[in-house]
């Protein structure tokens, strides 16, 4: 298959869907709870995961597809191409601010990221990468990551995870607080992912994510040069819930080494 011509078609389906959700806001949103009461879903997250599922089963037939609301396929595998889908990441923020939310996409094919995206919606900041072709900010390449210091750094962590909680040694996250440069939490992870890629913040770690929330922006971040792992330093898996931490080169296993601890 031209990666090119795939590369192509997703852009355009990426941007008609910003537009939709674009037009929702002067409609009133249907807002759902899913297994935790802040676990939000709105009416437009669905209809854009059956967008995207509408056109890629016509178009592509023999893609799988992974979304978060739950319309796609149920893999146990990644064989072949496998599209990961959040329609919008970020979805407390789109209800209650109407930005800081993003569309995130990864394809991949027999279990490797080929290609990632993440779209801004509000702000129209297309952030791409094809795996082994560099990354790219509304088709403007985005410079490789260079070396920065723990004393230096901006990380980006939930400030639920500092206080006492069962997931992770909180301890350690404090030490880490009073040693960065500063810390900053966005409230969706695919933003977090592409400000890592672009040098806006250097670090992100979570206790719980899906494959949808990071697929396009691992692809993304790796492309200039950031390493993503869980945080016991494994590689990620796609199918199920784990840990995560992307981080430039330089930081990420001081950050595994001598701040995390996981219970």
């Amino acid at each position: 298959m031209e990666l090119q011509k795939l590369d192509r078609y997703a852009k355009g389906l990426i941007k008609e869907a910003g537009r939709k959700i674009r037009q929702s806001f002067s409609s009133e949103l249907a807002i759902e709870s899913k297994a935790d009461a802040n676990d939000l879903v709105t009416n437009i997250d669905k209809e854009i995961e059956q967008f995207f599922i509408r056109h890629i089963r016509n178009d592509y037939q023999g893609h799988l597809i992974l979304g978060e609301e739950g319309f796609g396929d149920r893999l146990t595998k990644l064989d072949g191409y496998v599209w990961m889908l959040d329609p919008i990441d970020g979805t407390m923020n789109f209800i209650h601010q109407q930005r800081n939310f993003a569309i995130s996409l990864g394809i991949y094919k027999d279990g490797i990221g080929i290609l990632g995206y993440i779209y801004d919606v509000i702000h129209d900041e297309l952030y791409s990468a094809q795996k082994g072709h560099g990354a790219y900010l509304n088709d403007e390449p985005i410079p490789v990551l260079e070396s920065t210091t723990i004393s230096q750094a901006i990380i980006g962590l939930n400030a639920s995870w500092v206080v006492p909680n069962r997931h992770i040694e909180n301890e350690g996250l404090i030490r880490l607080v009073k040693d960065v440069r500063g810390i900053r939490s966005y409230g969706s992870a695919a933003l977090e992912l592409a400000y890592v890629a672009t040098g806006r913040i250097d670090a992100y770690m979570s206790m719980r994510l899906s494959p949808w929330d990071i697929a396009g922006g691992v692809v993304i971040a790796q492309e200039v040069g950031a390493v993503a792992t869980n945080l016991n330093g494994q590689p990620l898996k796609f199918l199920e819930q784990d840990t995560f931490l992307v981080a430039r080169k330089s930081l990420h296993d001081s950050l595994l080494n001598d701040y995390i601890t996981l219970k």
